[in-house]
């Protein structure tokens, strides 16, 4: 009997963000979620401040991520560390990325 690898199971998005840089942001989010829209609003001044990348990834379009994320969004990566769920405390999320740029 052969056992399966472990890393076969594991989603594609997980192998992304841990190849993600230190100051590539991702969103979890679904459309319609106003907290998801209040988190990229308030977020969107630190992006450009730092020059960091934004992308925005719909859960509803991936069962495996709609399962794992459910009604616990937005949640935000900072690179491959989860940095802010439901809602973003700006001043720690701007020393989120003032220490991701120092790494």
């Amino acid at each position: 009997m052969q056992l399966r690898n472990e890393t076969m199971s594991a989603h594609p998005e997980d192998a992304r963000l841990a190849a993600s840089g230190p100051r590539d942001v991702t969103l979890y989010t679904r459309p319609g979620c106003h907290l998801c829209d209040e988190a990229k609003s308030a977020i969107a001044p630190l992006l450009r401040e730092f020059g960091a990348a934004l992308r925005e990834v719909n859960i509803d379009a991936d069962p495996a991520l709609k399962e794992r994320y459910g009604c616990d969004i937005p949640v935000i990566f900072l690179g491959p560390r989860k940095a802010a769920k439901h809602r973003v405390d700006l001043e720690q999320f701007r020393r989120q990325l003032q220490d991701a740029g120092a790494g």
